[in-house]
């Protein structure tokens, strides 16, 4: 195509490219830029595309000129509406060590040993009887209540970090 052929396409194709991106965005100024654009396209190939079928590429240019503009759009929407207050919380506790201290601190004094025993220490359940004068039984029963209130005083783990 030559440089008169590309100016008779801008000349006889700019109002229909335009009134087609503009239907679908719906915003001029939007729809001005996608139509440039696509000239702009265009014009970077303008030796590789024939006049005849300069129409036909000047329209696929814009279209996916378009669908490009929106999946950019679509992108950085989408990050900017994310909620920061999803990401903070209202606990006045910013220490993890320190919350579960003061949990275990509020645990019966056996239930304190068997899970620090367990947990912290990494005893077997046979050997923390064998400390604690407990039977292997008597150990896990202490283990599962010690868990249940530390999981029902901290809550969510979501909440507390």
């Amino acid at each position: 195509m030559t440089v008169r052929e590309y100016n008779e396409c801008v000349d006889k194709h700019a109002d229909g490219v335009y009134r087609f991106i503009l239907k679908s965005v719906k915003d001029e100024d939007k729809a001005k830029d996608i139509v440039q654009d696509s000239f702009t396209k265009m014009w970077e190939k303008v030796n590789d595309i024939a006049a005849e079928k300069a129409k036909s590429y000047l329209f696929t240019a814009a279209y996916h000129t378009m669908i490009d503009t929106f999946r950019r759009e679509n992108r950085l929407t989408s990050f900017e509406e994310v909620s920061t207050t999803d990401m903070t919380t209202d606990n006045q506790y910013n220490d993890l060590k320190e919350i579960l201290e003061e949990a275990v601190n509020k645990l019966p004094e056996i239930q304190k040993s068997v899970i620090l025993l367990r947990d912290y220490e990494g005893y077997s359940y046979e050997e923390i009887g064998r400390i604690t004068n407990l039977t292997e039984s008597q150990v896990k029963v202490y283990i599962f209540r010690a868990r249940a209130f530390l999981k029902n005083y901290i809550g969510s783990l979501d909440r507390v970090i």
